[in-house]
């Protein structure tokens, strides 16, 4: 989970703990809920010029491996 630690950062004093782009106080969220919302990648960019693309890539990564992860085999 090395790789974690370069996407995402969790701290109490940065917006009480929500997971946020490392370096940033660009919740995670923000990006799931972009995506959701039917905006692509590049908006959610634009919008958010201080998450980088290889971190965006490695946020939705990361939540792909959680879901598979956890999801009930067939």
């Amino acid at each position: 989970m090395a790789l974690t630690s370069h996407v995402v950062h969790s701290d109490p004093d940065i917006l009480g703990g929500t997971p946020v782009f490392t370096g940033t106080r660009v919740p995670i969220k923000t990006l799931l809920d972009y995506l959701e919302a039917g905006d692509s990648l590049e908006v959610f960019l634009d919008h958010f010029p201080s998450v980088s693309r290889g971190q965006a890539i490695a946020a939705l990564e990361l939540a792909k491996e959680m879901l598979t992860a956890h999801a009930n085999p067939a």
